[in-house]
């Protein structure tokens, strides 16, 4: 079932309060999701962006034209869906801006819990013609895009962040301003002189490798395994940057419904508990037993979780033994062995 902003979306197209965009033109989604049901009418080709792999795979699965990044330009319309991350839908409007005609219709559709009002309000303030509806617990807005939208789109678009002086990373990834403390605690603990193959499960932009990396200089290689096409692309430059004599390779994947092609000595990670709005520490267990399947028989994983996840009782089903390295305040660090 798709979310209510997906179908606050559509509605100005389903109500004819604006017209559908017709055969011959062009639209691009951003932030796209799978679930939605084209107005009638709304017959033109369409590019669906999601750099999420899970959601990606759902695009495809509808057969939609989908890609990770957005490409093109001069496109009639766009359609921005709005995620919880300030920045990155300020970002997506940004991007709906640079890759859009002038003259071009811009519809943009979220939930409160997304921010859009204030986002409405934000960009309300450049004074372009447009209109607003509620619908469905959110609001849509639209607008025709300018002839010049250059100072929009440099107060809009996100700017990379540097974390520590030694990372880059941007709105919408995990923990993008600053390192997350639950790695942090992990990264204290990770083996030194370890000489493997390793995996990054969930890499984000690519801390605990780098970490890894440091620890042990001598390790065979390691593979970053991350589902936001974004940050694995900072993971990518990350690794660059601060081990590049590590062999290291990047792959988008989802982990809780792709399995890894090789088998590891060592995986680390800091699993997610959420997936999109909704809170679901199965995510993390589903990393766990996707961890169990990818490990050499006598390989170890070594992962780092809020104190209150249950983890214990996946651990032990899934592995030979397991147990607890350390924990503080927030976190606590566990290992599993095959």
């Amino acid at each position: 079932m798709s979310r209510d902003a997906l179908k606050t979306l559509f509605y100005p197209f389903e109500t004819g309060v604006i017209d559908p965009p017709g055969e011959g033109e062009r639209v691009l989604f951003l932030g796209a999701e799978a679930g939605y049901r084209l107005p009638e009418g709304f017959a033109a080709s369409m590019l669906a962006v999601q750099p999420l792999k899970s959601l990606y795979r759902a695009l495809e699965a509808a057969r939609a034209e989908a890609a990770p990044v957005a490409s093109g330009e001069d496109y009639d319309a766009a359609l921005v869906l709005c995620g919880k991350h300030k920045g990155e839908n300020e970002d997506r409007i940004a991007e709906a801006l640079k890759r859009t005609r002038h003259g071009a219709l811009i519809v943009v559709a979220g939930g409160k819990e997304d921010g859009i009002q204030p986002l409405r309000k934000k960009i309300d303030k450049f004074g372009w013609e447009g209109d607003s509806m509620p619908k469905y617990h959110g609001v849509a807005f639209w607008f025709t895009r300018p002839e010049d939208a250059s100072e929009a789109v440099s107060k809009l678009a996100k700017v990379p962040v540097r974390v520590d002086g030694l990372f880059e990373a941007a709105p919408g990834m995990f923990s993008h301003d600053r390192v997350d403390a639950g790695s942090e605690l992990l990264a204290s603990r990770l083996p030194r002189e370890f000489s493997g193959h390793a995996a990054d499960f969930g890499a984000g932009w690519g801390y605990l490798s780098v970490k890894l990396a440091e620890a042990s200089p001598g390790l065979k290689g390691i593979d970053l395994f991350e589902a936001d096409h974004n940050s694995l692309e900072a993971a990518r430059a990350n690794m660059a940057a601060n081990a590049s004599s590590t062999p290291a390779r990047f792959y988008w994947h989802d982990l809780t419904s792709e399995e890894t092609r090789d088998k590891y000595d060592l995986i680390v990670m800091n699993p997610p508990f959420h997936e999109g709005h909704a809170a679901e520490p199965a995510l993390g267990a589903a990393m766990i037993k996707a961890a169990a399947k990818a490990l050499k028989q006598g390989g170890r994983l070594m992962l780092v979780a809020n104190r209150g996840l249950p983890y214990e009782q996946v651990l032990a089903e899934a592995f030979k033994e397991s147990g607890e390295t350390c924990r503080n305040a927030r976190f606590k660090v566990l290992w599993a062995k095959r």
